[in-house]
């Protein structure tokens, strides 16, 4: 009833989704891009595409952006005054070293150093100032004193990198369903080698895994009122699902918005999100987050009083308002690949397994975005996300503890399911959820509870078959 209620708000006829039950396949729905949907090859390069509907003029701007996406910046001075200022501290050179073939992170192999991951970090809230800015959605945390908001395992020349990232998994045995035994992975997190003294004693860390770039101008342009409309926080209709908008501060337009983007909903916006990338995780200026050293904070002077990159020429910025608006543009447009074997019939019988269970509760299927001039390619699509982009409580298993903003420390945002099969193909690997701990749909599934408890339960007591099929369609996603 949810999910019906919520597209009829979408502008939507809902006669496919109110049959959830049957095997039918929707009009639509192998596009789930709609218009913008790419119908190219499935090989690496295919969350890579433009798309479909972009009209040619537009097309140089993609590619140009793809070109910033994927530079690997330089330390400052340097000849190329274009490209330079990285860091001093930092995750990556480039975005396209976190957002590998614009596809999904992994948490790094046994000695590799971290770069499509890495560990948030904050305290909690000193004061009533601090708990004021975050309780108004002007602030999303407060910064651990000395290594700032995320640790960066990277350093320039002459600096000392913050620390490193440490994984430990211990196994988790369960059966499901039909006599299958699987095994989960339990990571734990620490960190070593810290380059600037202790941490405050009250620290929390979180993992966070570089997530796929496809579709995010889709999401950007569905109605605020639409997404708010699925909210429930205090489960009024009894479904024990209770969604709750994450709302934060947005640079561009000076007023609280929807945290549609960030595993926690940390940013409303295409092109606050990638600011702030650009910020933190290469350590480069730009118009909506101005400081030159990037994550650095007062405990490291070296940092803050290292050369910059911010010429004159470029508005005193690393990252000018015209690259950040082409890359911008490059995200927005990285286009959803067409459904595969959407019409095959146990695809369509995981479909119906997939409601059946109360999947849709949270992956809400379809909407229909706003007309928006600003957004062309994305204006009055009919979509297939499977997200509602809200919160929900995820339960103790994925629990990272650490608040961020509106979100409690047991709090996600639900992610968007498209795409999901091709993570293999374009990635090489299977790894899901914000960490990566688990190593493929199954595993990512048997991680929920809180919320998701119910469905999750219904799942594991599936005959082998029909959890055979849920997986297929997921995977056809």
């Amino acid at each position: 009833m949810r999910v019906m209620i919520v597209s009829l708000l979408a502008g939507l006829s809902m006669a496919g989704t109110a049959m959830a039950a049957g095997e039918t396949l929707e009009p639509g729905e192998e596009m789930p891009g709609g218009a913008a949907t790419h119908t190219k090859a499935f090989n690496r390069d295919a969350f890579s595409h433009f798309s479909a509907n972009m009209s040619f003029a537009k097309e140089m701007d993609f590619k140009v952006g793809n070109g910033f996406f994927r530079r690997l910046w330089v330390t400052a001075p340097s000849s190329t005054k274009a490209a330079d200022g990285l860091g001093p501290l930092f995750n990556a050179r480039a975005c396209q070293n976190c957002h590998i073939k614009d596809g999904r992170g992994h948490p790094p192999e046994s000695g590799e150093e971290g770069v499509s991951m890495f560990l948030r970090l904050s305290i909690p809230a000193q004061t009533d100032e601090q708990k004021a800015a975050i309780a108004q959605g002007r602030a999303n945390i407060v910064p651990e004193p000395t290594y700032g908001g995320q640790l960066q395992n990277f350093a320039i020349a002459g600096h000392a990198a913050e620390g490193r990232m440490n994984i430990r998994y211990d196994q988790v045995p369960m059966t499901l369903g039909g006599g299958e035994k699987v095994s989960l992975r339990k990571p734990t997190y620490s960190i070593s080698d810290l380059g600037y003294g202790p941490l405050h004693p009250d620290a929390l860390l979180s993992p966070r895994v570089a997530p796929p770039m496809i579709g995010l101008g889709l999401l950007e342009a569905i109605a605020e009122e639409t997404l708010l409309a699925q909210a429930d926080p205090d489960d009024k209709d009894g479904d024990g699902i209770s969604g709750r908008a994450k709302m934060i501060w947005s640079q561009e337009d000076g007023k609280l918005m929807l945290g549609r983007f960030g595993w926690k909903g940390g940013n409303p916006t295409v092109k606050q999100q990638s600011a702030d990338a650009f910020n933190g995780d290469i350590g480069l200026s730009n118009p909506l987050f101005p400081a030159n050293s990037g994550d650095c904070t007062s405990a490291q002077q070296a940092c803050l009083d290292a050369p910059h990159g911010g010429d004159a020429q470029y508005g005193g910025f690393e990252v000018p308002a015209n690259v950040l608006d082409l890359v911008s543009f490059y995200s927005r447009n990285l286009a959803v690949p067409k459904r595969r074997d959407a019409g095959n019939a146990e695809v369509l019988h995981g479909k119906q397994v997939f409601h059946e269970s109360g999947c849709a509760s949270c992956h809400t299927p379809t909407y229909k975005t706003a007309q928006r001039a600003d957004l062309p390619e994305q204006s009055e699509q009919v979509i297939w996300p499977y997200t509602d982009l809200l919160l929900h409580d995820m339960g103790d298993g994925l629990a990272d503890g650490r608040p961020e903003g509106m979100a409690s420390g047991s709090e996600w945002k639900t992610p968007p399911l498209w795409g999901i099969g091709l993570t293999h193909v374009v990635n090489g690997h299977t790894q899901l959820l914000h960490d990566g701990r688990a190593r493929s749909v199954l595993e990512a599934i048997l991680w929920h509870g809180g919320e998701a408890q119910t469905a999750r339960d219904k799942v594991v007591a599936l005959p082998k078959a029909d959890r055979a099929a849920l997986l297929r369609f997921v995977n056809s996603l």
